[in-house]
């Protein structure tokens, strides 16, 4: 019978594990110490040893050596451990046994029983979450107060799920991912043993998408090696895999940079019709846009450990171009909620290309966080839709956006300026009048509406235009132009105002606004 290579290499001693020094070392002095306890909770994501090193602990105690930290691995007792046949070692699945009825009679009603060959006797309760309530509240009591001889292991991988009642009566362990460079360095060995033939970034591709699990890493392992017969190329896992170059997804991250909606849409039929899993796809560009955002944060010093130095140059040349973390942080809740929708829709790829044209315009996107970007990206002074500095990656090159430059423009504390200047566009006299527009593209400008000074005040020296000022005298205008002309308002909403290099007010459409432009001059 042939056996699966993550049961052929698991663990048969405390040395073997990877991953998971913390537990080990403890279980290890609490065995040589006598100071094993009766009950334990092992919890962390799949794959990362829990069951397995419940069963070590069996060994450390019902070896023939036992009590040991070391246990021999080839006496009765640990070779019928290890096939799981030992009479003194019950191993429940909560899973299938949830019921209070299965606990009275597996655990509660044998647990008085001295043991049958050793000095202890075990009980491995895997998905212990999945218990009911009455199975807890049944065990709870001989969980707290079990016999000398009796230790409980329970694992899961949902904690939360577990009652705090049962929590505090254990010693709790949390396992933890194991890191890229272990899986790959077990990988390394497994391959050695196998007589397989492998390059190591095949290897580091297999552990990267185990997400930290050693089962998973090597299931994909025994898997690539059959569909290559034992020569294991990184081209053969990406296939096996369905990942996406990490050239390609900093393509699709510099369009997305650039705004440029019709290159995120060429990408995306791109990959559609070479047959690319879009579900790893929306994985892989979430993991890559969070690269980019810690680098962003951190100048990619830290929390970038799995990536190697190329890499992390290149999520700290392209955080640049997002001109901030605020878009980035806005693109990685996108593509968030592009996972949970995906799971439900009809068409994956109508959902991710409208993910894309979101991250790209946040102007179509009236959220709190598209503000947010939208307003950091005026502060840092990168317009919303130019792609200066940034490259799409693709060859399309997008038509820059029409734009027209007024004269100067006073703040609104110079009123002298609003007695010069006379409104092109009807107006309600009797209404709160707003900055009017001259032919030309000039905009002049409007006094605010809590203003109380008139028109015919004496001159004051006019103020420096800033930022923020312009951001209030534009928002100022909106208002004032609603209220005299909805219609007119709704041309200029899609239009952005900011200080050119020459300190001049720029007033700047969204290309494809032709109409709105020629309305405005």
């Amino acid at each position: 019978m042939v056996v699966s290579l993550y049961r052929k290499y698991r663990p048969q001693t405390f040395g073997d594990v990877v991953g998971q020094e913390h537990v080990e070392r403890t279980l290890r002095n609490a065995v040589s110490e006598g100071t094993t306890s009766h009950a334990y909770l092992f919890s962390g994501p799949r794959g990362t040893g829990k069951t397995t090193t419940a069963r070590l602990l069996a060994k450390a105690l019902l070896c023939d050596n036992a009590p040991t930290p070391n246990p021999c691995g080839v006496c009765e007792s640990c070779n019928d451990i290890a096939a799981s046949v030992h009479p003194d070692v019950y191993e429940l699945d909560a899973a299938s046994r949830t019921g209070v009825d299965n606990v009275r009679e597996e655990i509660i009603g044998r647990v008085s029983f001295a043991p049958t060959r050793g000095h202890y006797k075990v009980y491995i309760i895997d998905e212990v979450h999945m218990l009911s309530i009455a199975a807890f509240n049944a065990l709870l009591k001989t969980l707290e107060e079990p016999p000398e001889h009796v230790v409980f292991i329970l694992c899961t991988t949902d904690p939360h799920k577990v009652p705090d009642t049962i929590r505090s009566r254990c010693q709790n362990f949390e396992f933890h991912r194991i890191g890229i460079g272990e899986i790959v360095g077990n990988l390394r060995l497994i391959c050695e043993k196998e007589g397989f033939i492998y390059e190591d970034s095949a290897l580091e591709l297999i552990a990267k998408h185990s997400s930290g699990g050693m089962r998973d890493a090597i299931s994909t392992l025994e898997q690539l090696s059959v569909f290559t017969s034992g020569s294991l190329t990184f081209a053969a896992a990406e296939g096996l895999l369905g990942e996406v170059e990490e050239s390609q997804l900093f393509d699709i991250v510099r369009l997305v940079a650039a705004r440029d909606v019709v290159g995120c849409f060429r990408w995306v039929a791109k990959f559609v019709e070479g047959g690319t899993d879009l579900a790893q796809l929306s994985r892989d560009l979430t993991a890559c846009f969070r690269n980019i955002y810690v680098a962003s944060l951190t100048g990619g010093k830290e929390g970038m450990e799995d990536s190697n130095p190329d890499e992390i140059a290149q999520c700290v040349k392209l955080a640049k171009a997002f001109g901030g973390p605020d878009r980035l942080s806005r693109t990685l809740l996108l593509l968030a909620d592009l996972n949970m929708e995906r799971r439900g829709a009809t068409d994956p790829r109508l959902s991710l290309e409208i993910a894309f044209t979101r991250m790209a315009r946040p102007d179509s996107d009236l959220t709190l966080e598209s503000l947010a970007e939208r307003v950091e990206a005026l502060e840092s002074g990168v317009g919303v839709f130019t792609t200066a500095g940034v490259s799409p990656g693709v060859g399309f090159d997008p038509a820059p956006a029409p734009r027209f430059e007024p004269k100067p423009l006073a703040d609104e504390t110079a009123p002298e300026r609003v007695a010069e200047n006379k409104p092109s566009v009807p107006m309600n006299t009797a209404t709160e009048q707003a900055p009017p527009v001259k032919s030309g593209g000039e905009l002049s400008a409007a006094e605010s509406p809590d203003s109380a000074e008139p028109a015919a005040a004496p001159a004051a020296a006019p103020a420096v235009l800033t930022k923020s000022s312009v951001q209030r005298l534009w928002a100022n205008a909106l208002v004032a132009i609603k209220k005299e002309s909805p219609s007119l308002a709704a041309m200029f909403a899609s239009a952005r105002a900011h200080l050119s290099d020459d300190e001049k007010l720029v007033i700047e459409f969204p290309p494809g606004s032709t109409f709105s432009l020629r309305v405005a001059d």
